[in-house]
């Protein structure tokens, strides 16, 4: 996490797209990707070519002829020059390198240069420079540049409707420590946004597995190029989502444009791990959708489909947590039915894990629930773990002040030991469930179907007792009421 000059930096470059005349937070972040992007090409280039005298191997620069294209040479143009060269010729350059470059020029085909006036890009490009500047003196410079990005992504939360792009970094967190991930795994999101989940998903490994991944190859190769996947409608997502995971140090992410629920999508038993946090109270014509997604449920309702498509593109074997709206668990359409039969009958369902509804605030109320479920194809759910969080850390208002209180920690760690749940009781805060009870529910899967409230017996004083301390008040109000009297004939 970013403190202290740094965060002030990053806090003044958002206040100089404002203040110049860019308030979409959106385009801001989107404005930013582009030129972070534009000086990384300058690093990249400069890195190569150093490699290639080192190693005696050719090499042929991507500027090569357009030297004057690179950031170190824009920076030091007058603001008019920079200006113009940006607009006419830096934008159209990266809008045309896609596989010329070896990371991810494709991201940025339609990109569009909205900064509006000289003196703002000249702002810019000295404010990024100083903070590249800051995050190169420090210890881990990856981590610092991820953190960076992490940093103004987060802005996006406090910006009205475009905060659902964003699922709380610390959800996410709990999700990706829930699922136990191995450097083998291939994970997908199949609605990444800013692809928070495979970011975190990344950490978690290099955390866990720093060694088996970086000091072996083929692993390396599994971690940069083919274990992450991501899928997602909205251009500017694609690319922001693709820039915040080249920033946390995965070279070559597959985020793709994809309509996931379409026949667009064909992805069938290929991932071991799914994490996700889909669109909820969408609606598609049935004309769209997968047809093998409307023989699990019929519906056109968004977050039940993709729990059919979760199903789908998992191997068996195969884990998936995603967040969920409360109604997904209880309401009794028949869709809704069918995919919880889906998932309790014919494969493993794990853990519901109710949310407390200030989780998404200040730009959504709903109540959700985290469900952790294996793909089996033959059933497989005996017992399903409940827990009801409480607290998140974060105060449940639309401030969101951080608290020391948090269950994460909790959940976390009962989930891993279930076998210690065996004797809990139902007034508790977390509790096993038979899958035959759930079945006898109509696969009920809401928490309060099956919590029991634990009842204080009251104690309370006599009427009697009550009516004479009711007396004695009356009794000394009158004597105050007649010294008051007194007091004022005097």
């Amino acid at each position: 996490m970013i403190t202290g000059e740094l965060r002030n930096k990053v806090d003044k470059l958002w206040e100089m797209f404002w203040t110049g005349g860019l308030t979409n937070p959106l385009d801001v972040i989107e404005q930013i990707t582009y030129l972070m992007f534009i000086r990384d090409l300058d690093h990249t280039d400069n890195t190569r070519q150093k490699e290639s005298i080192m190693l005696d191997i050719p090499y042929n620069s991507m500027f090569m002829g357009k030297e004057h294209l690179k950031w170190s040479a824009l920076r030091d143009k007058p603001a008019e020059a920079m200006y113009e060269t940006m607009q006419i010729e830096v934008f159209p350059f990266i809008k045309k390198m896609n596989g010329n470059s070896g990371t991810y020029a494709k991201y940025m085909e339609d990109a569009i240069f909205k900064v509006p006036t000289p003196q703002l890009l000249e702002k810019i490009v000295t404010s990024l420079d100083e903070m590249y500047s800051l995050i190169d003196n420090m210890p881990d410079k990856q981590d610092a540049r991820g953190d960076l990005y992490e940093y103004m992504l987060a802005k996006l939360s406090t910006a009205g409707t475009n905060g659902q792009f964003r699922t709380p970094r610390h959800i996410i967190r709990m999700m990706v420590e829930l699922l136990d991930l191995q450097p083998t795994d291939s994970i997908c999101d199949p609605a990444c946004g800013t692809s928070g989940f495979l970011v975190a998903a990344g950490e978690y490994l290099k955390e866990h597995y720093l060694d088996e991944i970086f000091y072996n190859k083929d692993a390396k190769t599994h971690y940069d190029s083919t274990m992450f996947t991501g899928y997602d409608m909205d251009r500017t997502m694609l690319r922001i989502g693709a820039m915040n995971m080249m920033t946390h140090g995965i070279a070559n992410p597959q985020i793709v444009y994809k309509d996931s629920l379409s026949d667009q999508n064909t992805d069938t038993n290929k991932y071991t791990k799914i994490l996700a946090n889909p669109p909820f109270k969408g609606s598609l014509d049935y004309d769209i959708v997968s047809t093998d997604l409307i023989k699990v449920t019929k519906t056109k309702k968004t977050e039940l489909l993709f729990l059919a498509l979760f199903l789908r593109m998992l191997k068996n074997g195969g884990r998936c947590a995603s967040i969920v709206p409360d109604g997904v668990l209880f309401s009794s359409s028949n869709a809704h039915k069918a995919i919880r039969r889906e998932i309790v009958e014919n494969h493993r369902l794990e853990a519901i894990i109710s949310m407390p509804s200030g989780v998404f605030k200040p730009y959504a109320g709903v109540s959700t629930a985290v469900i952790v479920f294996t793909k089996t194809g033959a059933g497989g759910t005996d017992k399903v773990w409940f827990y009801d969080m409480q607290s998140d850390g974060y105060s449940l208002d639309d401030k969101r002040t951080q608290q020391e209180n948090s269950d994460i920690p909790d959940i976390v760690t009962r989930f891993h030991a279930l076998e210690q749940e065996e004797s809990r009781a139902r007034t508790e805060q977390s509790f096993l469930v038979p899958k035959d009870e759930i079945v006898g529910n109509d696969y009920d899967l809401s928490i309060n179907k099956y919590k029991q409230s634990a009842y204080v017996e009251e104690e309370y004083p006599h009427p009697i007792e009550i009516l004479a301390e009711i007396n004695e008040l009356e009794r000394e109000i009158t004597v105050g009421l007649a010294e008051l009297e007194e007091m004022l004939r005097g």
